[in-house]
């Protein structure tokens, strides 16, 4: 029995590539730019290659569904937790955990994550209630957006 050849069969797609260069960075706050590599917004599951600049702090957040996450460079942490994730790091976050995502300020260089999300991250006020929500469809949206206004010409 031979190898499947998936081109051969009708109905399943085709894989998509984009080089890095294809994709924008899309600023989510000061210091914090997003690339959306994928986002289907059906399914609920967006992945983004995320840069923080060293001392960023993002909003405390409750996931909805699990995260993968991929330390590229750099290092980070939440405050709730004594763990630090560097280069190299593979981190696994239940649906449901809440945190707040913190980059120390003595890092020397840009940290560089690569997140896979199910869901939706709901960004927490100072009382615990939802303020506002992130998620596959606003990243899709927003990263859209961005081209758009920049001009830049994306393929889809």
């Amino acid at each position: 029995m031979g190898c499947l050849d998936t081109a051969a069969i009708q109905g399943i797609p085709t894989a998509l590539h984009r080089a890095e260069k294809e994709l924008p960075f899309v600023v989510y706050q000061e210091g914090v730019d997003f690339q959306l590599l994928h986002a289907d917004v059906e399914a609920g599951l967006w992945v983004i290659r995320t840069r923080f600049q060293p001392g960023v702090t993002i909003q405390r957040h409750k996931h909805t569904g699990e995260v993968f996450a991929f330390t590229l460079t750099g290092s980070w942490k939440y405050f709730e937790y004594p763990e630090v994730n560097t280069a190299g790091s593979y981190l696994y976050e239940p649906a449901g955990s809440i945190h707040t995502l913190h980059v120390p300020a003595t890092n020397t260089e840009v940290t560089d994550v690569w997140f896979a999300i199910r869901g939706a991250n709901l960004n927490l006020d100072e009382q615990g209630k939802v303020e506002s929500v992130l998620d596959a469809g606003l990243c899709w949206r927003s990263t859209f957006l961005f081209v758009e206004l920049a001009g830049m010409g994306v393929r889809t």
